[in-house]
């Protein structure tokens, strides 16, 4: 049991979760996996995540990575108690730790752990999982070296952003072939050379889908797609075209029709803020190092907690520095972000400036020319409308402080969400197989693969990665005009907040002109 050497782990109180009911306690027996994040040895100078300039994997875990005194210093630790030590990782500034909970409460005791029933954001059920509220402590000496511990609480923290057609709403839908040429992107570009990560929460594929679905397309080979475990997660399909499957095979089939030689690899984890945040952290520092990395799924920013934010920042920091470009759905349900208490609020990690934020539209385009007749905020009511907002924890980027983001009452500038947009809509959405069944897809989910695509081919064309896309993308932006490539949008809503000319919480700065985006970038 924890004794008076134990001191509060700062950023690691945890809220009940939504809808919780206590079932037991949990047995001291039970074998956990926890995340212990260390500090840095010293911080990524701002210029370094902002700028063109990127370092190896190498350099970023000698310049930034742990002090190996400080993974000393846990080892010893954990060699004290018993508990077995499953890896640790200087880069990425990770030490995963297995043992009994008994055991673990000499490294991080819970102020409280039950397990309980609560509501699964990604599904509505209720399910079973491991809940602690308020702090964590942790070992005196550990004070300013760990930084987090992620594990001990298993809640199911995100849900993937899409949205399925209803037969009512059918109207028009594309290829994603067919939205490439509609948004532009870059002739003699396919992707290649480059890597393409998704991170995926629960479902899987098969490749039977894939070879089915690419050829239908016109596409051969069938694009290179590989399945990556993290924190015991898998490639796990069921089957069912209604189930998490769709998540899946919607952001594979995107990614692939848009950048088809992109090597695609997926990233397969627990929905836990721990298996969320590590599969993020193994994409990141893969190698080779990605291009770009495609999430489809978030929640709330104000059901994670401090050190869980901290902690996926911390991974995104990591991406700008190697040069991936990471690619985020801003979330279906409007302005409310799905809650009922009928304020704003913006999802993460979309609300964090360190993420390409993805809105979504209606679009309404002939697909075998690309003209577009129209183009307007998606909006089919509060839970099924383009995610956006203002953060209510992040400062506002300095590339965003001339484009107008509302501020509210709030005395300093906040960040504002989305960046960017294309094209969302279930009723104007993309075909995709799921689990051997064609059907129309659509959700912000989409768009991040969308874009994530579109990054690879930029990168090919360009000859060199990207990393933060927000300074180069937002350059010349002011209060009411877009900068050239891309189209405003500049009709619609999503409840709280409207669309107008340039930036707006909607939309932000519009859909990509992936022709005139090179360009301007080649400039």
């Amino acid at each position: 049991m924890a004794t008076n050497r134990m001191v509060p782990l700062p950023g690691s109180k945890r809220a009940p979760a939504m809808d919780a009911r206590r079932v037991g306690a949990v047995d001291e027996s039970d074998p956990i996996d926890i995340t212990l994040v260390l500090r840095r040895r010293a911080e990524i100078p701002d210029d370094l995540i902002e700028g063109s300039a990127t370092i190896s994997r190498q350099e970023l875990a000698e310049r930034y990575g742990a002090d190996p005194a400080d993974i000393d210093l846990v080892r010893r630790a954990v060699q004290e108690h018993g508990l077995h030590l499953i890896e640790a990782d200087p880069a990425t500034r990770r030490v995963k730790v297995r043992g009994t909970l008994s055991q673990l409460r000499n490294l991080a005791d819970p102020e409280s752990l039950d397990l309980v029933e609560s509501r699964d954001p990604a599904t509505g059920r209720m399910v079973e999982h491991r809940h602690r509220e308020g702090e964590l402590r942790i070992p005196a000496d550990w004070q300013n070296v760990v930084v987090a511990v992620l594990g001990m609480d298993d809640r199911p923290q995100a849900r993937p952003h899409i949205h399925r057609l209803k037969p009512a709403a059918a109207h028009r839908s594309y290829t994603p072939v067919e939205l490439g040429k509609i948004y532009r992107f870059p002739p003699n570009t396919d992707g290649s050379g480059q890597t393409l990560a998704i991170l995926e929460l629960g479902g899987g594929f098969t490749q039977a889908d894939l070879d089915t679905y690419f050829s239908g397309l016109g596409i051969s080979p069938t694009p290179s797609v590989t399945a990556v475990g993290v924190d015991g997660g898998s490639n796990s399909p069921e089957g069912d075209p209604n189930g998490p499957d769709g998540e899946v095979l919607l952001d594979i089939e995107v990614a692939g029709a848009l950048a088809p030689r992109a090597r695609q690899v997926v990233y397969f984890a627990p929905n836990t803020d721990q298996g969320f945040a590590d599969a993020l952290s193994a994409a990141v520092h893969a190698t080779p190092t990605p291009t770009a990395v495609s999430i489809s799924w978030g929640l709330n920013e104000e059901r994670w907690t401090m050190q869980g934010r901290a902690v996926f920042d911390d991974a995104l920091a990591d991406a700008a520095a190697l040069g991936v470009t990471v690619c985020v759905a801003a979330g279906d349900n409007g302005s409310s972000d799905g809650e009922s208490d009928g304020l704003p609020h913006t999802d993460y990690p979309a609300a964090s400036p360190r993420t390409l934020a993805c809105g979504g539209t209606r679009l309404d385009a002939d697909p075998a020319t690309g003209k577009i007749t129209s183009e307007r905020v998606w909006n089919n009511g509060p839970r099924s409308a383009s995610g956006g907002g203002v953060s209510k924890f992040y400062k506002q980027p300095p590339w965003q402080a001339d484009v107008g983001v509302p501020n509210g009452s709030h005395p300093s500038p906040l960040r504002g969400v989305p960046d960017v947009a294309a094209d969302a809509d279930p009723g104007t959405g993309y075909k995709v197989l799921i689990d051997g069944q064609s059907t129309v897809i659509g959700g912000t989910s989409a768009v991040a693969p969308l874009w994530a695509a579109l990054a690879c081919r930029l990168s090919e064309a360009l000859g060199r990665p990207l990393g933060l896309l927000q300074p180069l993308l937002y350059d010349g932006a002011t209060a009411g005009t877009s900068p050239a490539g891309f189209r405003d949008i500049t009709q619609g809503d999503i409840g709280a907040f409207k669309a107008g000319p340039g930036w707006d919480a909607c939309t932000g700065l519009g859909v990509p002109d992936g022709t005139e985006l090179l360009a301007r970038l080649q400039a």
